[in-house]
């Protein structure tokens, strides 16, 4: 993965740009009005599935209104796990309402789409992700603005049933964070190097090269709940670049998220 040169800012722009991406920026529901050129949102799982990214779209949406009682779900897990993967045979075994049943039918069927494409897709309650304290230059955890990766051709789908959704941010938006001067240089001298070919695999073994700050008029958006996404992933040869997104932040005390991702 080629790594782009480190882009001369104002100092003054570069301080916006941490406080704007540590500061809980407004968050929109998506919504195809409002004007997200790299977004389509589309009538079915077969168009999710089939419709090629291009001309700089690198997120599909399917929007849904689900029925079911997803809450319900959450309520009855017997669980304390920061992160629990839920199977088919946990979800039909919990006792619950009629709604409630109605979302795991909803669950499951969402998870035969998937599996239908060859897909390994995985449903987890989710009541807090691991932090990144390390106090790295560029903290790494699902919490920062993030691209997926991979070495070959593959997409991600993800859809958030309860709680917060996913958020993305349209990549004009956002800049690596290796992009910028002083954190490149604090890089630069935990590796012990030089700025070459040795140091652009450093930051790829460690993801560093695939975390974002939004920019201090970015306008990060809601995947809202119940839609299922496909999104573009930074793999060689990608038509687009990759859906730049993170996780919601978790607030003690809130009932656990229920998400499927592939």
């Amino acid at each position: 993965m080629r790594c782009a040169g480190a882009l001369a800012l104002d100092p003054i722009v570069r301080s916006r740009l941490v406080v704007a991406d540590l500061m809980s920026l407004d968050v929109v529901p998506f919504q195809s009005s409002l004007g997200f050129p790299r977004v389509k949102v589309v009538h079915s799982f077969h168009e999710l599935v089939t419709t090629p990214f291009a001309d700089g779209v690198n997120a599909l949406c399917w929007e849904r209104t689900l029925a079911g009682d997803f809450a319900e779900i959450v309520e009855r897990l017997a669980t304390t796990e920061e992160i629990a993967s839920l199977d088919d045979e946990s979800l039909r075994g919990l006792a619950l309402s009629a709604a409630g049943k109605t979302a795991v039918d909803v669950l499951i069927e969402d998870q035969q789409r998937l599996r239908a494409l060859g897909l390994a897709p995985v449903l987890d309650c989710i009541r807090r992700y691991p932090r990144d304290e390390e106090g790295s230059a560029v903290p790494t955890d699902v919490y920062s603005f993030h691209a997926d990766s991979a070495t070959v051709e593959t997409d991600t789908y993800l859809c958030s049933y309860t709680e917060s959704a996913s958020e993305g941010v349209s990549n004009e938006d956002a800049l690596r964070c290796v992009d910028l001067p002083e954190t490149r240089a604090e890089l630069l001298k935990l590796f012990g190097g030089r700025d070459d070919d040795g140091f652009r695999e450093f930051l790829k073994e460690n993801c560093y090269d695939v975390h974002y700050l939004a920019l201090p008029h970015a306008r990060p958006f809601s995947f809202g709940l119940g839609h299922l996404w496909r999104i573009a992933v930074d793999y060689p040869g990608s038509p687009v670049p990759p859906c730049v997104h993170r996780a919601p932040a978790t607030v003690p005390g809130r009932p656990a998220r229920l998400l499927l991702i592939s």
